[in-house]
């Protein structure tokens, strides 16, 4: 029998009050500023749209020249004029066309790209705390799913605008200066066709929620079902048929909210086409009364029923924006609600400069608890780590090492006291200078799914291949990587499954080892590699650690019995700190973890 994991429950969530009120406060003036530095273009594009709208008005008042002068009269020089300047205002109008789309959409591509990069930048500043509490297919889904469903909105909107406000406000004052009491004939349907697109728009906003909601749930499953990770766990766990079922669930929802998002109001705006196919039927009949015979000729009637198609068109298509932006302000409110984050771990506004880093390292009272919890996973902890000497961290799995070592590489910054290199603290320092300085292997190995060299170069774009080479050797590495039929160009794989789980983690030694850091900290950077390699690789850190400051992070306590310093953690706090020697004669809790 299949394990079934937890699944949404059916249907399509609704959304709450606070999500409501978020889409609502979406400010308009807020959407309008994405467009400000493309000012010029904007301009260039309304002055081509107003030129053209005013051509186009032309063509019904030449319609009127043939009908009632050119036709009735044979004149064919008139008539071969007018149809040449007919001619003549669809090929400029036309040829106007182009080049709007195309500024037009250049302006929306801009706007798109400057979105994407503004939430990729913004979120890459974000703490590690943000992505431990957010799914990756959510951020994913954000970055693709809502910024390209406001592509439409983005790229057209101000053009939209600018193009179909232009044309119905020319059409109608064409239509007024043929005959403004047809005018007013023809305005009648204005007042309900504005109450039923409200209507439509705000329907369709909550359907829109709902819709990129379900996307990003789409996203996590394809995320967890899909990766390397995901297929191993659900082979090993029997859980394919749920996972496929949980994606088939989540797929069936999108298509109901796909419907409801289409369908929404069509009923409204088919009641206001009916509407608008009648108003020629009255013009006519209008211009049949007794009262009104005789007082249009047949090239005005014509002329006219021709602008008022023409001016339905723009209004509908103003109020067609209408509903589309209205729609689209729940977009807008999930990437304001990324950009709108506060940065956990932000740069210095006057960052400090480290000349010369000898790397003395301090904790001074340091407190620090995760975000939402009670309990500080860090408490009162103070070292002092003299330049090049060595400080090993032991103690149970969740005592806190692993925290400590967070901060020290600034991933999270303390509640309170702080953590000092070579006197300053290290939220005085760049985060780029941090890094160069600090230099992190963990137990949880990351390698992209490009060549081994690139991997490695990741950690210094403009290493040689000597420095990568010699790295890969420092790390006990480099004579697998040479044997390989296509050595440092050979692709790891997706996450690195190209090589087992040592090699992966000595191929991340060698990319730390490549910058070269002044401080050095190995949280469990021994943990999957075997006896032999473990003990070869430690006596490359050994080489490696002299004139560096190291922080080691250890279970096997075999690793770090000639360290300088040994603290032990519990709970957070340093409950003794000494030598092996020290420690062991002491009979504490070290000793008794060493027994």
């Amino acid at each position: 029998m299949e394990p079934n994991p937890p699944t949404r429950a059916r249907g399509s969530r609704k959304l709450s009050a606070a999500e409501k009120e978020q889409a609502k406060h979406v400010s308009l003036a807020r959407i309008g500023r994405l467009f400000t530095q493309h000012r010029g273009r904007l301009a260039g594009v309304v002055l081509i749209i107003v030129v053209s709208s005013i051509l186009a008005m032309a063509s019904p008042f030449l319609l009127r020249e043939v009908i009632d002068r050119a036709l009735p009269e044979r004149d064919v020089r008139l008539l071969v004029w007018l149809v040449l300047g007919m001619v003549a205002v669809a090929a400029v109008t036309a040829a106007l066309g182009v080049v709007q789309t195309w500024q037009s959409t250049k302006v929306g591509q801009l706007v798109m790209h400057r979105l994407r990069v503004d939430v990729f930048t913004h979120l890459q500043r974000q703490s590690v705390g943000f992505f431990t509490r957010t799914r990756t297919g959510e951020v994913q889904s954000r970055i693709t799913n809502d910024i390209g469903g406001m592509e439409a909105v983005v790229t057209n909107t101000a053009t939209s605008i600018a193009s179909n406000l232009t044309t119905a406000v020319a059409t109608a004052v064409a239509m007024a200066a043929l005959s403004w009491r047809l005018s007013l004939v023809s305005l009648v349907v204005l007042p309900p066709a504005i109450y039923l697109t409200r209507k439509v728009a705000s329907m369709r906003r909550e359907i829109t929620a709902q819709r990129q909601r379900e996307l990003a749930d789409l996203n996590v499953t394809i995320e967890e079902g899909l990766s390397v990770s995901g297929v191993r766990l659900s082979k090993t766990m029997g859980a394919g048929g749920a996972v496929i079922r949980r994606f088939t669930e989540s797929s069936e929802r999108l298509i109901d909210l796909e419907l409801r998002s289409e369908l929404a109001g069509r009923w409204r705006m088919a009641s206001m086409s009916i509407i608008f196919a009648a108003i020629p039927a009255i013009i006519y009949l209008s211009a049949g009364l007794p009262m009104t015979a005789g007082s249009l000729s047949i090239g005005t009637l014509v002329a006219f029923t021709g602008l008022q198609a023409g001016l339905f068109r723009p209004l509908m298509g103003l109020l067609g924006v209408g509903v589309q932006l209205t729609s689209s302000l729940a977009l807008f409110a999930r990437i304001f609600e990324y950009l709108d984050l506060p940065v956990e771990v932000a740069e210095p506004a006057y960052p400090k400069p480290l000349p010369a880093v000898r790397g003395h390292l301090r904790f001074e009272d340091v407190t620090f608890a995760y975000p939402g919890s009670e309990t500080a996973a860090v408490a009162g902890v103070s070292l002092d780590v003299p330049a090049g000497t060595s400080l090993a961290l032991v103690g149970e799995t969740g005592s806190g090492k692993s925290t400590i070592a967070a901060l020290i590489a600034r991933l999270y910054d303390p509640g309170s006291g702080r953590i000092t290199i070579d006197g300053v603290d290290l939220r005085d320092l760049r985060l780029a200078d941090l890094a160069s300085v600090v230099g992190v292997v963990s137990q949880e190995t990351y390698l992209l799914h490009t060549t081994v060299r690139e991997n490695l170069r990741y950690a210094k774009p403009d290493a040689t291949d000597a420095e990568i080479e010699a790295a890969a050797a420092a790390a006990r590495i480099h004579d697998l990587i040479a044997s390989l039929p296509e050595g440092y160009d050979t692709v790891v794989g997706s996450r690195g499954y190209r090589f087992s789980g040592g090699e992966q983690q000595r191929i991340a030694i060698a990319r730390t080892l490549l910058r070269d850091p002044r401080i050095l900290v190995l949280d469990e950077a021994t943990s999957a590699l075997d006896n032999e390699t473990e003990r070869a690789v430690q006596r490359a850190f050994d080489d490696l650690a002299e004139g560096r400051t190291t922080i080691t992070i250890a279970h096997r306590l075999s690793t770090v019995r000639a360290a300088d310093q040994i603290a032990v953690v519990d709970h957070g706090r340093i409950i003794e700190r000494g030598t092996h020697d020290s420690l062991v004669a002491g009979a504490g809790a070290y000793a008794t973890l060493a027994a």
